[in-house]
């Protein structure tokens, strides 16, 4: 790990102007292990636990989760197992229960790749260095992304609970230099395209402070489900977050995103748009899923992944519906 200066801080005012090397440290979860591998190399860690941005509540609007609440207390919090269960089968389903109690909320939608490529400083990569060279694409690419690829980079996302909150249709707010603005999820993560480099809409200096999910429908269900090699602490081969709302046994809105195959969360509106109005069986889901793999590439490992996003669609929309 390289030397830098440890900066503590209480106020958002004591932020300040600082240096585009500097990052920002939560539970450090992921920043700590990247920094140790010389990955991420900041010349300043800015100590952000003690800024007023936890708390978990819902109102009129919906739900609203502070950055710096942990995953395990927003997967316990009785308004998230309630009314957004996607939320907490997400969070539970990520990492490991010590983790949990450490990593933030900000932290985990922000969190990096696990390409074996890009976390090997003796390997090209054009997300760590931009120009220098993609070898996932012909080399170990199993566990990486078939959909919003590139061909400088098919580094898959790795959060499970942008996912589900992608599905809710959830808006992140950011604080930078003297501005606040607010996101939709599904706009704050970029494509790969040229700049891998670029993962998502933050500025310089912007940290994202709340988290805020909109109440689904009366009467809609959600659910997250996960494909992984095994039960404990293994990222998502394939996974699918969805909101199913129903008018008898006919399906008046559906939606659904997937994980552990997009090089960022990915929606599917048009899996949703099949299914609505649609009775809720067998044939209509397989029909509505097999339209998940438009646009989908295949590579030489992870070719698999277009059968097993579908399955795992037809799975989760079949458990709400209670097919299964």
């Amino acid at each position: 790990m390289r030397p830098f200066r440890f900066t503590a801080v209480t106020s958002f005012e004591q932020l300040g102007q600082r240096s585009p090397q500097s990052s920002y440290l939560a539970g450090g979860t992921t920043l700590v292990d990247l920094m140790k591998l010389e990955v991420m190399t900041p010349d300043e860690l800015i100590a952000i636990d003690q800024l007023p941005l936890r708390g978990v509540g819902e109102d009129a609007d919906g739900l609203r989760i502070g950055a710096l609440e942990t995953m395990s207390a927003v997967a316990a919090h009785p308004a998230v197992v309630s009314g957004y269960e996607a939320i907490s089968q997400a969070l539970l389903q990520s990492a490991s229960p010590q983790l949990r109690n450490m990593a933030t909320i900000g932290g985990n939608l922000l969190q990096r790749t696990r390409c074996s490529y890009f976390r090997d400083t003796n390997s090209a990569c054009n997300k760590r260095v931009p120009r220098s060279g993609c070898p996932a694409i012909n080399g170990e690419n199993r566990m990486l992304a078939i959909l919003g690829t590139s061909s400088s980079c098919i580094a898959t996302n790795p959060s499970d609970l942008a996912v589900a909150l992608v599905a809710l249709d959830a808006r992140v707010h950011l604080r930078g230099q003297g501005r606040t603005r607010t996101v939709a999820l599904r706009d704050f993560y970029l494509e790969p395209g040229d700049r891998p480099d670029r993962e998502n809409v933050l500025e310089p200096g912007e940290l994202i402070t709340e988290v805020t999910v909109p109440r689904p429908p009366v009467g809609a269900k959600t659910g997250y489900v996960k494909v992984r090699d095994r039960a404990s602490y293994e990222f998502a081969l394939t996974s699918a977050a969805v909101v199913l709302s129903m008018d008898g046994d006919r399906v008046r809105k559906a939606e659904v995103a997937v994980g552990g195959v997009g090089t960022r969360p990915w929606l599917l509106p048009n899996v949703g748009a099949a299914l609505n109005g649609r009775t809720l069986d067998r044939p209509s889901l397989e029909a509505a899923a097999a339209l998940a793999a438009n646009g989908a590439k295949r590579y030489s490992d992870n070719g698999f992944k277009v059968e097993l996003m579908q399955r795992t669609v037809i799975r989760a929309f079949s458990q709400l519906g209670g097919l299964v």
